[in-house]
């Protein structure tokens, strides 16, 4: 039977092949959004310990809502960089959500007073859940269920995150300044998949740690975020070259 418009089997048919319960959509979006969730107690517990208060640490989670950009704010002024500075190098790293918008939104569909609800949402966990999905009624479900799992989590592990810096104190003396670097790493590698991917990321790391010594704090981010476009430059010059070789 085929699928209707939404992407779901016409009411009493049994489901086209190869589609999704809504029970299994369910069940792997809530493991991503708790998975990924909880790990906004570190974000709260880095946040608190660059000096931002537990009210500015809760609405940089809750209007914000990017975790790399969030962590890449706080950790440039955790080292003393220019707020205005911080600001760019989250700004970038946030910039990789209108791509994703402009995927999903052709994906999803959703109607028109819901689109500036639902962009919110548009992060990486969400975008990979939707993607991953065969039909639009199995991707507009992991896409919502994602996204309010993990708005909800993280907002809540980020008030619990800087309420107990707040009580631990010196966060550095316990090195919780830690947390939010490893919790990014954990969050990254896994979507290194492909060689120029893992390419990109081992680039961004040598500038921006070859850089960090010289440079103001915040800078160096903005640095290795051109470790993209130089790979991706070099690959396409790659396969132009291997073209015009297998033309001879």
């Amino acid at each position: 039977m085929p699928e209707d418009s939404q992407g779901a089997s016409a009411p009493g048919t049994p489901p086209a092949p190869g589609a999704k319960p809504d029970s299994a959509v369910v069940r792997d979006a809530l493991g991503v959004g708790i998975a990924v969730g909880l790990s906004g107690f570190a974000f709260g517990v880095t946040s608190a310990g660059a000096g931002l208060s537990v009210g500015q640490t809760c609405a940089l989670s809750l209007l914000v809502f990017t975790g790399a950009s969030q962590f890449a704010l706080v950790g440039a002024l955790a080292a003393g960089g220019n707020p205005l500075t911080a600001a760019a190098g989250a700004f970038f790293l946030g910039v990789r959500n209108a791509f994703y918008g402009l995927r999903l939104s052709q994906l999803l569909r959703l109607p028109g007073p819901v689109r500036p609800l639902a962009a919110q949402w548009v992060i990486d966990e969400t975008t990979a859940v939707a993607l991953a999905q065969p039909s639009r009624r199995a991707a507009r479900i992991g896409f919502t269920v994602t996204g309010l799992t993990l708005y909800t989590l993280w907002n809540l592990t980020t008030l619990a995150g800087a309420l107990g810096a707040e009580a631990l104190g010196d966060t550095a003396a316990w090195g919780l300044d830690a947390a939010g670097p490893a919790v990014f790493l954990a969050l990254l590698a896994p979507m290194l998949r492909t060689a120029t991917e893992r390419t990109v990321a081992g680039l961004a790391v040598v500038l921006g740690l070859g850089f960090l010594p010289v440079l103001p704090a915040g800078v160096p981010v903005l640095v290795a975020a051109l470790a993209a476009p130089a790979v991706l430059w070099c690959e396409g010059r790659r396969r132009a070259t291997s073209g015009k070789g297998v033309d001879r």
